[in-house]
């Protein structure tokens, strides 16, 4: 017997990336060595300390039960610490955080935290494909905001009509961008405040690649604004900034009430995260920031060495200023999914077309810098040699 789907399910948007796997896959089974630039999961290994602090205290009998619904007070407490030391943010551990299941956990979580059916959200477009998800579960509306190369790809906000900002309760904001690796400036921060309380829209900034910049700058915290806090929260997790990515913990920060009904929706989603991974959070996030810093170089030579290459094959193209993606216009007479087809049948490369994430997206082809520099130099010589930009 098949039983039908409901409703909810039908209706989450599709997986894109799904059909861009499915090609990869199908070129490595062919015997072809794929260099593979499309995907967004960090290749370096975690710290040892961190690993060291995972392996002791899963030793410890004490882990091996549920730890509180609501997460350990040690890790809050790292979290309002991490704060304080890296932005000057004064966070009260009992109530300005949310231990989460992973960045793209309370991400998803909080459309249905918030919004009622039929309520809207502001969407950066191109942006991360599961604020969609959660705005579908959430069985809301989307306002998207688009993200023009001419505004250094930060959403424009008096092109926003007095309609959609009166409708909108939420909106989402990711700096350092994925998938643009664009940065804001405290100018930005300070409007978006402005604008929030305003039109008492609830800002949700994804901090996930808030660790990674380049040229000396270090990406600025949403919370850092004067007022940020009374109109928003910021999500942050541990998967990029110390490679902790599939431990699934990070954090929110911010707004008492955002905070409050984060936890209440995961006591029912959840029973708790494992007290082990807890600990190991509060290690990399207490304990010596040298990781840190030596991996934000590691991918600021990369995209040196990569970017370098391909301006010299003569492509048009920009360095990111954070994130570990770069977002390369595509040359003229091709879809971001014919050339990201093109460049996968012809060199063997796979790269993220730009239409996976949104309609914006269109026009460019999103590269991860998650290899090494041979790697990436091999990937310019193979571009080079299809000979589209001589």
């Amino acid at each position: 017997m098949i039983y039908p789907q409901s409703k909810l399910l039908k209706s989450l948007p599709k997986q894109f990336f799904a059909s861009l796997v499915a090609k990869v896959n199908k070129q490595i089974s062919d015997g072809h060595d794929v260099i593979n630039l499309g995907q967004g999961n960090p290749d370096q290994p975690t710290a040892t300390h961190i690993v060291k602090a995972l392996q002791v205290a899963a030793e410890n009998p004490n882990n091996h039960k549920y730890s509180p619904f609501q997460g350990f007070a040690s890790l809050k407490e790292a979290a309002a610490t991490f704060y304080k030391r890296e932005y000057n943010v004064d966070i009260n551990p009992e109530k300005e955080v949310a231990i989460l299941f992973g960045g793209k956990a309370g991400l998803v979580e909080i459309p249905q935290c918030l919004l009622n059916p039929g309520e809207h959200v502001l969407v950066p477009d191109p942006g991360y494909p599961d604020y969609w998800s959660g705005v579908a579960l959430a069985q809301a509306e989307m306002i998207t905001m688009p993200l023009k190369e001419e505004n250094h790809f930060l959403p424009d906000y008096t092109a926003l009509s007095d309609s959609d900002l009166e409708k909108a309760k939420l909106m989402f904001l990711n700096y350092p961008n994925n998938p643009t690796g664009a940065i804001a400036n405290a100018e930005f921060f300070e409007d978006t405040v402005a604008l929030a309380k305003e039109h008492e829209i609830c800002v949700v900034h994804d901090f996930a690649y808030g660790a990674i910049g380049f040229n000396g700058h270090k990406p600025i915290s949403f919370l850092e604004t004067e007022g940020a806090k009374d109109v928003g929260i910021e999500i942050y997790t541990l998967s990029k900034t110390y490679n902790m990515a599939g431990w699934r913990v990070g954090f929110a920060v911010g707004n008492e009430s955002v905070i409050s009904a984060l936890n209440l929706l995961q006591d029912h989603l959840y029973v708790s995260l494992f007290g082990a991974v807890q600990e190991a959070a509060v290690a990399a996030l207490t304990d010596s920031q040298s990781c840190v810093r030596e991996l934000n170089a590691l991918y600021e030579s990369r995209r040196n060495v990569f970017i370098g290459g391909l301006q010299e094959l003569g492509w048009n193209v920009e360095a990111p200023e954070g994130s570990f993606f770069a977002w390369l216009k595509v040359p003229n007479g091709y879809t971001s999914e014919q050339f990201s087809d093109l460049l996968l049948e012809k060199a063997h490369i796979a790269v993220a077309p730009g239409i996976g994430f949104g309609n914006w997206g269109e026009g460019y082809v999103r590269v991860g810098l998650l290899t090494s520099e041979a790697r990436l130099q091999e990937a310019v010589e193979r571009i080079s040699k299809l000979q589209i930009f001589s």
